[in-house]
């Protein structure tokens, strides 16, 4: 623990850096205290970046019926103190006004429910370490948040606890649940993917826990779902803020027992899986959770350890960097460079596609797209008659056939992707088809590379 010497309370983390020691990321101590309502007199001291109130699973927790299961939050930012929200029954109150999402300031009196809570910070600080390099895995960003964020990823993945991964779309949930694998004791096992929005109601439970051979009509032989395919790995159940909720309650027996029993299988035959969860979503599930509409007991199972992507816009300074990995990962030729006052056109813009967007930006760049183009997702007009290409004559039909089908497939899951700012799941949903699907079609395009991540 830190003293502040001379250090003012308007911020919440700063970054210290030490001759000959690592950068470390300090973290301002807080008090919580309960000035009114049934738990007055109450205080809780934090030293997190993320302070959270509500009636079950917060850091400060309160008895009173009128305040939600997660209520709110107080994020600890280099600019202040941010308050939100989490889609509370009762909302959440200061200065008289129903609060959203602002910034207040030290001693801010919060109404939740039939309570009030001073926000007190303190003169003291807790050092909290930063990741020693800007890369982790796929991941890329060296400001303070991003390597903290690394670092909590490499802590996190030394232990076999379930994660929940929030973020906005495009910030690159995927690539975190991939470098938690691949930080883990499970890092030979399989690594296996499962979008929670992209199959259909009827077929969710043959994806996800399998089905015996005969169990219904066209089940000709036994399969396995994702909970055996991930058997010693780690599962990524994506979107899982889309699950209907008769299936949160299979998964939830899923998650606790590490249990599962295929269709058609008899109550004795179940299958141990030594499974690692990871979760992602970019709704707010704390507000699903309280007006009903996402299970309580799913959501804190899941939720034993958090990690929150930064969008792009929090950290502007990691724009520069990303770049150049884009850059990199297009193998462009000399007669593709980026335009030189790219970056700095980059750096004032707030990306709400975040990482994706700024990565199809910078292609669309290196391709000697105008400027005025750059950040839109409206695929170019196309030159030249609307025909997909020239039926070659010479070819026999079939091979004639298979290179305008090919083609066709191209543009179309191209100008789909780009249209779905480059998520797949997304795109899926809007095509009619299933995530798998969208993966095999840019596996045989040789497209996988360039929506790597999405």
């Amino acid at each position: 623990m830190s003293a502040i010497d001379g250090e003012d309370l308007g911020s919440g983390t700063w970054t210290s850096r030490r001759d000959g020691g690592p950068d470390t990321m300090l973290v301002r101590r807080c008090r919580l205290e309960v000035v009114a309502g049934p738990d007055a007199g109450a205080t809780h001291v934090s030293a997190s970046p993320v302070i959270l109130i509500g009636r079950s699973g917060g850091d400060l927790v309160l008895s009173d019926r009128r305040v939600s299961a997660l209520h709110a939050e107080i994020r600890l930012e280099p600019d202040g103190y941010r308050l939100r929200d989490l889609g509370s029954t009762n909302g959440t109150y200061a200065w008289g006004m129903k609060i959203i999402d602002a910034f207040i300031g030290p001693s801010t009196t919060l109404v939740v429910g039939d309570s009030a809570v001073r926000f007190v910070p303190l003169p003291d600080a807790v050092e909290m370490p930063l990741w020693a390099s800007s890369r982790m895995c796929g991941l890329v960003g060296s400001s303070p948040a991003m390597r903290r964020l690394f670092e909590t990823i490499d802590r996190i993945a030394q232990s076999d606890a379930t994660v929940l991964v929030t973020g906005e779309t495009g910030t690159g949930k995927e690539l975190v649940a991939e470098a938690i694998h691949e930080r883990s004791r499970r890092a030979g096992g399989p690594f296996v993917v499962f979008d929670c929005g992209a199959v259909p109601a009827q077929l969710f439970e043959d994806q996800v826990f399998g089905h015996e051979a005969g169990s219904f009509t066209g089940a000709s032989r036994a399969t396995t779902g994702v909970f055996e395919a991930a058997h010693r790995g780690t599962l990524f159940l994506d979107e899982v803020g889309e699950l209907p909720q008769d299936a949160q309650a299979k998964i939830l027996r899923a998650v606790e027992t590490r249990r599962i029993r295929r269709i058609g299988g008899s109550g004795s035959q179940t299958i141990d899986c030594d499974v690692r969860l990871v979760a992602a979503t970019n709704r707010n599930l704390a507000a699903e959770m309280n007006r009903g509409s996402f299970r309580a007991d799913l959501y804190f199972r899941l939720a034993v350890a958090r990690l929150h992507v930064p969008p792009l816009r929090e950290r502007l300074e990691d724009v520069e960097l990303l770049v150049e990995h884009f850059l990199g990962a297009l193998r462009l030729g000399r007669e593709r460079a980026l335009p030189p006052e790219f970056v700095g056109w980059a750096a004032t813009q707030t990306w709400p596609g975040n990482v994706r967007e700024l990565r199809n930006a910078v292609e669309r760049a290196t391709a000697a797209v105008p400027q005025a183009r750059w950040a839109s997702e409206e695929p170019a007009e196309a030159e030249g008659p609307a025909s997909l290409v020239d039926v070659d004559l010479s070819l026999p039909f079939r091979e004639s056939k298979r290179r305008v089908v090919e083609e066709f497939e191209r543009r179309y899951v191209t100008g789909l992707l780009e249209a779905n700012g480059g998520n797949i799941s997304a795109a899926a949903r809007s095509a009619g088809l299933d995530r798998m699907s969208v993966y095999k079609m840019l596996q045989r395009l040789g497209l996988r590379d360039r929506w790597r991540g999405a």
